[in-house]
């Protein structure tokens, strides 16, 4: 059976396809991933015998490059449409099967291919707020109008239909006329479809009844990493006490440098070593001085395969810059994980017991940063308004034995058999 897994996005949309496809592949499926052509998503993608397909343009670029001009959206939606449907039809089946997640139109493109195969199609949401529901609001694109004052949930994912067809409804009509499919009324129910999936543990992230849609709540797709941490890194946990660790994945960080900095001054006033993840803020500065961490130097460990010569002489004792590494072996080993909400590391901390402050920027980040205060195992802190106390404060709170104790008891409780899910579902005919 040929499976076609699409995504367009960074690497929390990449990398739970990558745990689907390592099940599918275990289940004799031969699978193929269509995703952005960035470099460590090809490398991760070859390390796993998982063929890499090309869609559009490298998204870390796009991330931590200028903001393009808002008259360019029309275009690049058209252009993003397109791609992915190229993309996905040249390797899709009849009788297969598309799976589709991360931008939108990039989800449009791999439906229609799906259509034009004969493949059936699912979409799948890695959060809940992508998914119209009474229990949250949709995602307010900028530029759009101010919803009425007082409206429920309900009333504004109606709205929410009126945005996604103002916004990307002429881009994805046109492509679905131009390759001979008929356009439709509703461009975003017509993507999602009436029976989406879910991947997000039900513990951290569940879909509340009731609800409208028939959502198949699959739990996280997991991509179980058997690489052991560089040596120079395990020297340093086994040289004291368990660190905090402070990172930001694919997150720029633009106007909220100060809260990195001041997690990592705050942590080490209270006596705490620091794990400065780089990511795509860069944030060790490699090569010279670092104001958004205040650690400087070059990274002790650098790399896709997370090697290195150890630390800088110039980087403090208490801390350790890391590039890409193994987040699920690190963050077992940590006291606290300060960052930005995406799902995946949400889940990676979670998954470890590791309590944590997240720092949410965008999109579905509120939402993830919102349920670790709910759920006890964290804390939140607005980018807004950082300040030493602050971020102190939110530090103590995150590192109090209570805190611990709840990260603990989440960590045993949630799934680790998502992708297998998933994956029999496909196998199986269920989607």
């Amino acid at each position: 059976m040929r499976v076609v897994l699409s995504t367009y996005g960074s690497r929390g949309d990449v990398e739970p396809l990558l745990g689907l496809a390592v099940r599918l592949r275990g289940l004799g499926a031969d699978v193929r991933l269509c995703a952005p052509p960035d470099e460590e998503f090809a490398a991760r993608s070859a390390a796993l015998g998982v063929p890499l397909v090309p869609v559009g343009d490298a998204v870390r670029p796009l991330v931590t490059g200028a903001a393009p001009a808002p008259t360019d959206f029309p275009t690049r939606v058209a252009r993003l449409t397109a791609a992915s449907y190229e993309a996905v039809l040249g390797q899709a089946a009849a009788g297969g099967a598309v799976v589709a997640t991360g931008l939108f139109p990039s989800a449009a493109g791999a439906r229609a291919a799906a259509e034009q195969a004969g493949a059936g199609y699912v979409y799948a949401g890695l959060q809940p707020t992508v998914l119209p529901s009474p229990h949250h609001p949709p995602f307010r694109y900028p530029g759009r109008p101010a919803p009425p004052e007082g409206a429920d949930n309900t009333k504004l994912w109606e709205l929410d239909v009126e945005s996604m067809n103002a916004l990307f409804g002429g881009a994805v009509n046109a492509h679905r006329v131009s390759v001979g499919l008929p356009a439709v009324a509703n461009v975003r129910d017509h993507v999602l479809t009436g029976r989406p999936w879910l991947a997000t543990d039900p513990v951290l992230g569940p879909w509340l009844l009731p609800a409208e849609l028939d959502v198949v709540q699959t739990g996280a797709w997991l991509l179980p990493d058997p690489r052991p941490l560089p040596a120079v890194l395990s020297a340093f946990l086994d040289a004291g006490e368990p660190p905090v660790y402070v990172g930001f994945g694919s997150m720029p960080m633009r106007g909220s440098e100060d809260v990195a900095r001041l997690a990592v001054e705050q942590a080490r006033a209270a006596g705490r070593r620091v794990v400065v993840g780089r990511g795509w803020a860069e944030l060790s500065g490699g090569g010279g001085g670092d104001g958004a961490t205040g650690v400087t130097g070059a990274d002790g460990v650098d790399g896709a395969d997370g090697s290195g010569s150890g630390a800088a002489a110039d980087v403090p004792d208490d801390c350790f810059v890391v590039g890409e590494v193994n987040h699920q072996a690190l963050f077992a080993r940590v006291a606290a994980v300060v960052h930005h909400g995406g799902a995946g590391t949400t889940t990676a901390a979670a998954l470890a017991g590791a309590p944590q402050l997240v720092v949410p920027q965008i999109v579905d980040q509120p939402y993830w940063a919102a349920r670790v205060a709910e759920l006890g195992i964290g804390a939140v802190h607005d980018t807004a308004v950082p300040t030493a106390g602050s971020v102190a404060a939110a530090l103590r709170t995150v590192l109090a034995p209570r805190t611990r104790e709840s990260a603990a008891a989440v960590a045993a409780g949630i799934r680790t058999d998502g992708a297998e899910v998933a994956a029999r579902l496909l196998i199986d005919g269920g989607s």
